[in-house]
């Protein structure tokens, strides 16, 4: 099975577990380095996980997996926090980090450049707005290749 229909797989049956228990499902990875698959699941909650959190998403997705058998590879289970540079994979992610510090790459230059780094200043669902200095940058979300939180120095 690819690793794009696994990843589909645990998003699916594990988004619903997770909103009713509090948490949000940040990303998704199936990944192999080396000779070893793993796979990866962030997620995340008002105030920070922490490892009984984590330990408890890992028992529910481990039993599920079991039972759905969708992985014929042995493999790797990790649940883990995103961390402070979490990525924001969605819009809404990206609406709920407005006021925040963020890094955002863009597949074409906007105003010269193909990265930002500034405060997260707005976001109506098509643009985003980012100050840098004193300079407000308006960046199409359709020209945004990857946007994480970041950490202002």
């Amino acid at each position: 099975m690819s690793a794009s229909k696994i990843k589909s797989i645990v998003e699916e049956f594990a988004t619903s577990y997770l909103t009713e228990n509090g948490f949000q499902l940040v990303d998704v990875e199936y990944v192999k380095e080396g000779s070893n698959w793993f796979l990866r699941i962030y997620v995340d909650k008002d105030g920070g996980i922490d490892i009984d959190d984590c330990g408890r998403v890992s028992e529910f997705v481990s039993a599920k997996l079991d039972e759905l058998d969708p992985i014929s590879e042995a493999y790797f289970l990790e649940v883990s926090s995103p961390g402070a540079e979490r990525p924001l994979k969605k819009a809404e992610d990206v609406a709920g980090a407005v006021g925040k510090h963020v890094f955002v790459t863009t597949y074409e230059q906007i105003d010269g450049a193909k990265e930002f780094e500034g405060k997260l200043d707005g976001f109506d669902g098509t643009t985003l707005t980012i100050i840098i200095g004193k300079r407000k940058h308006a960046i199409p979300y359709s020209k945004v290749a990857t946007a994480r939180l970041a950490i202002a120095f």
